[in-house]
């Protein structure tokens, strides 16, 4: 572990202990070097560090703070870092993967918890994208904004974050599939409708497995859509070469 490492586990424990909660102001750079016996150099790095993780807030002028440390904040990231991963097919099904295992679970939850108010919300999600079935991108909206709207009703902040992370690297699959495959937008409203039912009866297991329906058709549906791809790829790149050789 390099120095700079120990002095950022310095100032999380002095956040985790509760010396420094949520919102005060962190002693001035000196003062905070002396307290942990580092370097101003290290207390600036291990700042910085955790100013960009989120942890710590710099206001020019002011001081440095701690963060609210919610859950939106400190996960934020995700979002960012998934979609670093765009170009790795394999990466994207491992997110895929992820989502079936979180997403169906959430959506069963969501049953048990929803109130009238997110009900409502789910509903006109799913009505603005039966309006929009002819719409690619407008259908993909809604659709993103239809399962934000099930995974806030569980009320649980850190499964919203983390599950808003993945679906945004998603929906390009969302997107690809309306594009190559005609008959999507019909089965994708029809799975949405199965989800709201499942939810509007409170029926926990009947939301869940309409839910685990939905993902994985659409996961299955990408890994073809992927091996095909690949498929198409390869045979290019023998015929590329085949032409450099002349060999038929």
């Amino acid at each position: 572990m390099s120095l700079t490492d120990k002095a950022i586990d310095q100032i999380r424990e002095l956040i985790r202990s509760g010396a420094l909660p949520p919102g005060s102001r962190l002693p001035p750079e000196p003062e905070l070097a002396t307290q942990l016996g580092l370097s101003r150099n290290l207390a600036r790095e291990a700042v910085k560090a955790l100013a960009v993780a989120r942890v710590l807030e710099v206001r020019r002028g002011d001081g440095t703070y701690v963060t609210s440390l919610q859950p939106s904040l400190l996960l934020e990231g995700l979002g960012g870092a998934v979609e670093l991963l765009q170009g790795d097919s394999g990466a994207l099904l491992d997110l895929m993967e992820v989502r079936r295992l979180l997403e169906p679970v959430a959506t069963a939850l969501a049953a048990t918890r929803i109130s009238e108010e997110g009900l409502a919300e789910v509903k006109r999600h799913l009505d603005a994208m039966r309006e929009a079935r002819d719409d690619v991108e407008l259908l993909n909206s809604h659709d993103a904004a239809f399962h934000r709207a099930v995974v806030s009703a569980t009320g649980n902040e850190s499964l919203l974050t983390i599950l808003e992370g993945i679906s945004g690297r998603t929906l390009r699959a969302r997107i690809w599939r309306g594009l190559v495959d005609a008959q999507a937008a019909g089965r994708t409203l029809a799975e949405h409708e199965a989800i709201y039912s499942g939810l509007a009866g409170r029926d926990a297991a009947l939301s869940q497995a309409a839910a685990l329906l939905h993902v994985s058709n659409t996961e299955q549906w990408l890994r073809e859509h992927l091996a095909s791809t690949e498929a198409l790829r390869s045979g290019a790149q023998v015929d590329v070469e085949a032409e450099k050789t002349g060999s038929p």
